[in-house]
């Protein structure tokens, strides 16, 4: 069906130990758009020591996605991304990493695979999470189960936000981002992009998803990275490179329920970020 292997469902992938250094979280650091004026995430010889997006977890994840079958990458699309922290990244070292296809639900028009990705320290405690969910379009339909409906999160109507912050795209972020390892076609190739359903190459979901990071990480932490526990999003429209981001957020019951927005559309919804 599709290319898609069914039986990863629960099955745990190997474990895998994971090495980066200074060069890769500045390169990831850039490709969420960090100026020169956030030296601290982009100079290794900062004052107080290089610091590291809590959005880097999802880079490390690409060595360990599990394999699916034999897929077609321009019809994959992401739906979903929760990640956790447990404590802020080093700026370089080691982590072990695992992953885990926790279930595929069939929505009809496309299969929907669900992703657990678990990062460790050197001394086995925990440093991330992350849950995944993937629409692959064309792969529905095989008579498995719906899968379970998430409830809503939406910003309050009777208030503006707490914070609001909007960062313009580079015409080329999506050519710098895919260098930190999501190398799917439909972000640069115009022909993977139209045969993707898209009319032009679009911009990495995790990379809006880290530009969104950055404005919550200003705005709410004051910079600090111990702060950032977690974070979750759903991906409802595409973004072009070159386009700006506006980043808002309510505080509510302790969490922020966030949106990010372009001119166009509200690209990042049913999203809530949680902050020590």
């Amino acid at each position: 069906m599709s290319g898609l292997d069914f039986s990863v469902v629960g099955k745990k992938n190997p474990e895998k130990i994971l090495k980066y250094n200074s060069k890769d979280v500045i390169l990831y650091a850039l490709g969420i758009g960090a100026q020169t004026s956030e030296l601290s995430f982009i100079y290794e010889g900062a004052s107080g020591g290089l610091k590291v997006f809590p959005s880097y977890a999802t880079v490390l994840r690409y060595s360990v996605f599990p394999h699916l079958g034999n897929i077609s990458f321009p019809k994959f699309i992401h739906g979903e991304e929760l990640v956790r922290l447990y404590k802020p990244f080093n700026p370089q070292g080691e982590v072990i990493c695992f992953s885990e296809v926790t279930s595929i639900y069939d929505k009809i028009k496309a299969a929907v695979i669900n992703v657990k990705t678990t990062g460790l320290s050197n001394d086995r405690s925990p440093l991330f999470e992350i849950e995944s969910s993937f629409f692959y379009l064309g792969a529905g339909g095989f008579g498995g189960e719906r899968g379970p409906k998430t409830e809503p999160i939406t910003p309050p109507e009777d208030r503006s936000p707490d914070f609001s912050v909007t960062y313009k795209t580079a015409e080329n972020q999506a050519a710098l981002y895919r260098l930190s390892g999501d190398l799917n076609p439909l972000h640069i190739d115009p022909k993977a992009a139209r045969f993707g359903g898209q009319e032009k190459p679009i911009l990495h979901g995790l990379c809006t998803y880290g530009f969104a990071t950055r404005a919550i990480l200003y705005s709410v932490c004051d910079g600090d990275i111990s702060r950032f526990k977690e974070f979750k999003v759903r991906f409802t429209n595409v973004v072009y490179p070159g386009e700006s981001l506006t980043t808002e957020g309510w505080k509510v019951n302790g969490k922020y329920i966030i949106q990010v927005k372009t001119d166009r559309a509200i690209v990042l919804s049913n999203a809530y970020a949680i902050i020590g």
